[in-house]
């Protein structure tokens, strides 16, 4: 059985003042074909789950590129057109084909395409035929189009938020995609427009039972698999929203009428998903009354995640204006600051500009003597099993106590180890406060002494009443308050 899997990657914000072209894919992460590593990112575990299978003997494997750009704003319509195209030629190459594989994120859009995953599916299938078995792999914070679910077979989708579940997700599109190629299963998929858009973090109930019921109907046997998008509140899409997505094998009655159900009972959590956000005075001023640290903060709206920069500098402000110590930042984006603490070296002390670069809704840049603690090129934070490069950094001590990582490559926060990495005790310190709206909370909830969430508005377009949705038709919660009565 022939196999071509390749994997372009990346989530739009498209009211991001960011833009988006091959080099943040180059910075990011760019495999040429037989080049991806060992260990799989976030949206390409499909690759080492398919070379297991070559290992033993059930496939011949043709590799064809894998890249992920961090989110960010609108990707350069020359850009995708390479990528796409590149992709697409790798394919006509490796036919005939029995099945092809891919690891997508599904929130991605150009400048010259608003369903850049949509096109390419729709391309795969013409090129490999109507007898070709295509699967495919998304993050739930993505857009869910027709053009994609009528184009392929198999669509697995990460229950997991934060996506610790990556992998069980590629290989689980691995093995469903091989069975329907071996004719083992006729798979039917099965969709329900959910129409709401929330933040749904699966660390937490109601979000946490329903991602186990999930988990126990796939087990039972009575379907094939079961994934709910989430959707990607800060991309202008006309698909926009959460949707339950059932895979029957060959009977869709039933899938039909699971993913209404699944999805009406999604529907019925609005309101209610989300942690309790505080001000950045609040959270801060709490964890710094902590009784034992370290307490994690989370910035949760100026998650480079999302893609906005990251350069915010109003948590760090309202830091300093308390007097704060033995806290720690990370990370701040800032290519020039840790452009200027390389050039000083470590133990040099400077008058530095940090943050605050590419928004006007972020806060200004924060102007104060830092003394240089560390300076690394090349490196890296974990995210479970992948490697997430940050580029050169540095870390620097303001006078007051407060330690920040600045880094050249912008990245949201996954582990403690971006701080030990980089040779701040992580453990040691009253209050981490990291950039991410909730990937940090499993490898964080290691060692914190509690978990607090800060939203400062401004980065991110966090309110989908407010925020300037162009291309979205369809009614959704909660820009109407009961869209399915209005639809009925």
């Amino acid at each position: 059985m022939r196999v071509f899997c390749a994997s372009i990657a990346t989530e739009t914000n498209t009211f991001s003042p960011l833009r988006t072209d091959l080099n943040d894919f180059a910075q990011s992460f760019y495999a040429a074909p037989g080049q991806h590593p060992e260990t799989p990112t976030l949206c390409s575990a499909v690759f080492p789950a398919l070379r297991k299978r070559q290992a033993a003997g059930e496939i011949e494997l043709i590799e064809g590129t894998a890249t992920w750009a961090e989110p960010g704003g609108l990707v350069n319509g020359q850009t995708w057109d390479r990528l796409r195209d590149e992709v697409l030629q790798q394919l006509r190459e490796a036919m005939p084909v029995d099945a092809v594989v891919l690891g997508l994120h599904g929130a991605m859009i150009a400048d010259n395409c608003v369903d850049c995953e949509g096109e390419l599916i729709e391309a795969v299938r013409q090129i490999a035929g109507p007898e070709a078995k295509i699967g495919v792999s998304f993050d739930p914070h993505s857009h869910l189009s027709a053009k994609r679910y009528e184009n392929a077979d198999i669509i697995t989708v990460f229950k997991e938020f934060p996506h610790t579940d990556f992998v069980e997700t590629g290989e689980a599109c691995v093995e469903l995609t091989l069975r329907a190629a071996r004719g083992e299963i006729e798979p039917v998929i099965s969709v329900f427009d959910v129409r709401m858009i929330e933040v749904l973090p699966t660390s937490r109930d109601p979000m946490r039972s329903f991602v186990d019921r999930m988990v126990a109907l796939e087990n039972s046997g009575r379907v094939l698999s079961i994934s709910a998008i989430h959707g990607f509140m800060a991309g202008d899409s006309p698909d926009l929203g959460a949707k339950i997505i059932v895979i029957m094998d060959r009977n869709p009655a039933p899938g039909a009428s699971l993913a209404g159900d699944l999805g009406m009972e999604l529907f019925s959590f609005r309101g209610r998903t989300r942690p309790d956000f505080l001000t950045a005075h609040e959270a801060l001023t709490r964890a710094a009354a902590a009784p034992k640290g370290p307490v994690v903060v989370a910035d949760v709206w100026d998650n480079p995640g999302g893609g906005v920069a990251g350069d915010s500098t109003i948590m760090l402000r309202e830091a300093m204006e308390l007097g704060l110590s033995n806290i720690a930042f990370g990370t701040i984006w800032d290519p020039m600051a840790v452009r200027l603490c390389h050039a000083a070296g470590e133990g040099a002390r400077l008058h530095l500009r940090i943050g605050g670069k590419t928004s006007d809704q972020a806060g200004a840049p924060v102007d104060t003597d830092v003394t240089v603690l560390r300076i690394q090129k090349d490196a890296v934070q974990s995210f479970g099993a992948s490697v997430v490069p940050m580029g050169d950094c540095a870390v620097v001590r303001t006078d007051g106590g407060i330690e920040i990582v600045l880094n050249s490559n912008r990245s949201q926060s996954f582990s403690p180890d971006l701080f030990t990495n980089l040779g701040i005790d992580a453990a040691g310190k009253q209050a981490l406060v990291v950039k991410s709206t909730n990937h940090f909370h499993d490898a964080f909830a290691a060692i914190a002494s509690e978990i607090l969430y800060g939203a400062v508005d401004g980065p991110y377009p966090n309110d989908p009443k407010r925020n300037d949705y162009k291309r979205l038709k369809r009614a959704i919660w909660p820009i109407v308050d009961n869209p399915h009565e209005r639809t009925s």
